[in-house]
């Protein structure tokens, strides 16, 4: 999994975002199909990851570009339009919250999560100074190497890393969900989420040991080895 840790300075929008939003606020229709097109499905895996339903997560989706129409005049262009649409739709997703644990302020939530009593393997990890890849695993899950790469391209493989990912409580799962399988950069999650870097880092780092010690469990599995050699 990719990682990197940003500068902790906003992400200013591109080139390319500022021409979108202009033919946006010309109302330009092709303009905001494709924004929906390059974000609608996102948005609901996101909002998914909040609400306890499909449908909810949907109607998210559908109050956030209602909430990018009517505040398109008020964008400054201080983050990046995809880091400020995903603003608005955490902040709907909270606000569509049914769950008691998931209806208070994310930055709370991020602290609670941040701080609770999970191991980390921190030895498993580089150090967040490393030059190339900052907080990355220092080493692949066990078994890893054994494995064909078709299997690790599997999609038996990302649906245990899918599975895994909706136990995790909810701030680890979209801070993993955007950084790893979104590749979002650390600066766009802390922005799109309010929550500080601190706090950003160790939520990530819980959930990929998380998610690395269910691929391990995955990779060793007398059924699973047993298919292939079968196969």
């Amino acid at each position: 999994m990719s990682d990197g840790d940003g500068a902790a300075t906003a992400t200013l929008m591109t080139d390319e975002e500022a021409a979108l939003v202009e033919r946006l606020r010309a109302g330009e229709q092709p303009a905001f199909e494709e924004l929906i097109d390059r974000y609608h499905n996102a948005i609901v895996r996101f909002a998914r990851l909040y609400v306890p339903t499909q449908e909810l997560a949907e109607d998210v989706a559908q109050e956030t570009w209602m909430g990018v129409l009517r505040g398109l005049d008020r964008f400054e262009g201080r983050s990046t339009l995809k880091t400020w649409i995903f603003r608005i739709a955490a902040n709907r997703a909270q606000t569509k919250g049914k769950r008691e644990a998931r209806t208070i302020p994310f930055a709370a939530l991020a602290s609670s999560e941040a701080g609770a009593d999970d191991p980390v393997d921190v030895d498993r990890f580089l150090p967040i100074d490393d030059g190339e890849h900052p907080g990355g695993w220092s080493t692949l899950p066990g078994n890893w190497e054994d494995q064909p790469e078709s299997r690790l391209l599997s999609d038996e493989t990302l649906r245990v890393i899918r599975e895994t990912i909706d136990t995790l409580p909810p701030m680890q799962a979209m801070v993993i969900t955007l950084r790893d399988l979104q590749q979002w950069s650390s600066a766009e999650v802390r922005e799109a989420l309010e929550i500080s870097e601190a706090n950003q880092r160790v939520l990530l780092h819980r959930a990929r040991t998380r998610v690395r010690r269910a691929l391990e469990e995955y990779f060793k599995s007398p059924a699973r080895n047993g298919a292939t050699a079968d196969g």
